[in-house]
Order: C-alpha cells, then structure tokens, then sequence
C-alpha cells in the first residue's frame, strides 16, 4: 500500500457551473409580460418584486427593455396639475385670454378640486418654455397703419446705408422727472415675436412733472436739442425748426440737394405752418408712415439717453437741473451711436416687411 493516494484535480468554474443555484433560467413571456404592465401602473421594483417573485436585476433588465436609459426621476411631489391642465393653461396665455401667472391661477382653480399656488402656475409655463417679461409699450397699431408701414417699407427695400445718410432725423420726447412709466409683465416663449398681448398700447405725450424736449440727429451725430415751452403747437414747432433744423444742417455737414428731413406725423409737424416753412426754406421732407417707432431711429436713442439720465445716483431737484443733465448727457452722444442706429435701417426694413406692418423686434 503506498503512502500516496492519486488524487483527482477539479476545476472551480466545474464546481461552479455544476451548482444548480447558479444555473440563469430564462423568464416566460407571461412573467416578462406581468413586470412590463406593473411597471406602467407604476409600482417599484421592490414591490414587483415581492409581487412576481423575480430578483432585481431580472426586473431592472426588463426596465430598461421597455423604458430604454430614460433619465432618473428628480423625485419630490408630483405635479398637481395635469398634462391637460397645463396645457390649457398655455392656452389660454398664447391666446391672450390670460396675462400672467396670477390670472391663469384663479382661472386653473376654478376647474380643479384642489387649488393650487400661483408658483405652480409658474413652474409649468416655465417648463414650456415660456418667461415672463414686461410688456412692452407699442402705438396701438390699426389695419390702415400696417399697410401703410408696410408700403412704405417696399418703396425703401432697396435704399442701402448711403441712402439712409442723407436723413435728418427728429422728434420730441418726454423725460420724467421723478419715476416712469409703470410696467406690465406679461409671459410669452423664447424668440416670441411681438403681437397685441405682449404690448401695452400708448397714447402721445400727456402731462406732468416732466419735460419735452426736441432734437435730431444724422450720420455725423446729434444736432440741436431745443427745451419745448409748455404744450407745443405749429407755431411754436416751426421757432423750433428755425433754430435747429439749419444751424443741424451745418453742425452735420449735411449737404444742400442731397439731405432730407425726416418727422413724423404728429399734427404739428404736418400743420400748414410747418409745411410752408418747410417749402420757403427748400427742404425735402420724407412721407412717414403713422404709428411707426420700431423704424424711427431717434426713437431709440431717446430709449438710450433716458437709460443713461436713470443711472444717476441721486435724483434731480427740479426740472432745471433735469435739463442740464439731459444737454450734458446728449452732448456726449457719440458719431458712432447714430451711425450704428443708420446702418440697421436696411435691416429694420426687412423686419417691416416680414412683420407685415406689424410690430418688429428692431
């Protein structure tokens, strides 16, 4: 007898595989079928598991066959308005119907059985992509004034920036003494275009603490600005055209035969007065459509002057030393400014013309 039995070798992944705990059996269709429908009714997997008797990962490998690599929920409580709530909410603010997140609050509580908060109101238009913004004032805009923009801005298609350098550019403007004009905020999607619910229709100048000023501006830069003396009518505009349209002429060197003068049609400006001072001082005057700020380029340096006057840090004591801080402040209007302003016109123009006469972005 010897000392030494053979001994035979035996491989782990023999043990292994012969094991009958370790054998994967394949889940039937019905098993498949019952996680996949508890999954939609929205039970976890630890309670299909308890329910069908398959492990874990078995009932995450079917997770992922029916959901694919769908993102985690972020958790927390789930929304209390619906997929149809919120879209009629959305609804009725594309619509017009609605303004803002308070509004459509009162409107969603009336129909739901639990109310909800206007943060929640606010959290789903957000989620729509939807921001909130303040309104912006616009001329209140009829069909007869979008057709005549729009006329106008055909007839001006093909005008390049040396067109639009020949072009004196004037206006009157009222600045605040003390505040602004108030704000409405309204909700509309990124990229939204202007339209009658997200602007404020304005009426011409109305009293107040304020002042009215007059002045124009060219390729060159800005030229006279006039102080207007209570409430301005055709007399008193024509003095004003005296004193700054010709001595702006000069100051821009805006040459005679090729320089036109641009104004809107404010009853003053179109006034028999001002027409004949216009034709005994041989002065082309442009055809301007009514209602038409986005295209009136002073416009918007009005808009750029009146943010620099609100950046001061202490208020003005009177309407005197408003009127200084304004000269100072227009002085400093650089050449570039307008002529940066000038060279959008070809491009505002386009904007006329695919709005239709409506309201632009410009």
């Amino acid at each position: 007898m010897t000392l030494f039995e053979p001994v035979q070798l035996i491989s782990i992944t023999s043990i292994i595989l012969s094991s009958p705990y370790h054998i994967m059996k394949p889940t039937s269709s019905y098993q498949h079928s019952n996680v996949t429908i508890l999954l939609q009714e929205g039970y976890s997997l630890c309670q299909i598991q308890s329910r069908t008797g398959l492990g874990k990962s078995t009932i995450g490998r079917i997770k992922k066959e029916v959901v694919g690599n769908k993102e985690n929920s972020k958790g927390g409580h789930p929304s209390k308005l619906s997929p149809i709530d919120k879209r009629s909410i959305i609804h009725h603010i594309a619509s017009g119907r609605l303004d803002n997140a308070v509004e459509a609050t009162h409107f969603i509580n009336n129909i739901l059985p639990s109310p909800v908060t206007a943060q929640t109101v606010r959290n789903s238009l957000k989620e729509n992509g939807f921001c909130s913004v303040v309104k912006k004032k616009c001329p209140l805009l009829k069909k007869a004034h979008r057709l005549e923009c729009l006329k106008f801005a055909r007839y001006h298609e093909n005008w390049t920036v040396e067109d639009w350098k020949r072009i004196l550019w004037s206006d009157e403007t009222k600045i605040n003494r003390i505040g602004s004009d108030g704000r409405a905020y309204t909700w509309k999607k990124k990229g939204e275009p202007l339209c009658e619910r997200t602007t404020t229709p304005t009426v011409k100048h109305g009293g107040g603490n304020n002042l009215m000023v007059w002045g124009c501006m060219g390729w060159n830069g800005v030229g006279v600005l006039t102080e207007v003396q209570g409430i301005m009518n055709a007399e008193q505009y024509c003095d004003i055209l005296d004193e700054g349209v010709v001595e702006s002429f000069e100051k821009l060197e805006m040459l005679e035969g090729e320089r036109m003068f641009q104004q809107d049609n404010d009853p003053k400006h179109t006034s028999k007065k001002a027409t004949k001072w216009f034709k005994d001082n041989s002065i082309d005057v442009m055809v301007w459509p009514a209602q038409s700020p986005d295209i009136n380029l002073i416009e918007h340096l009005w808009v750029d002057l009146k943010k620099t006057l609100n950046k001061y840090p202490n208020p003005v004591k009177g309407v005197h030393e408003l009127w200084e801080r304004v000269v100072e402040e227009w002085n400093k209007i650089s050449p570039e400014t307008c002529q940066n302003l000038i060279e959008s016109m070809p491009r505002r123009i386009q904007a006329v013309i695919k709005a239709k006469g409506g309201h632009t972005k410009c």
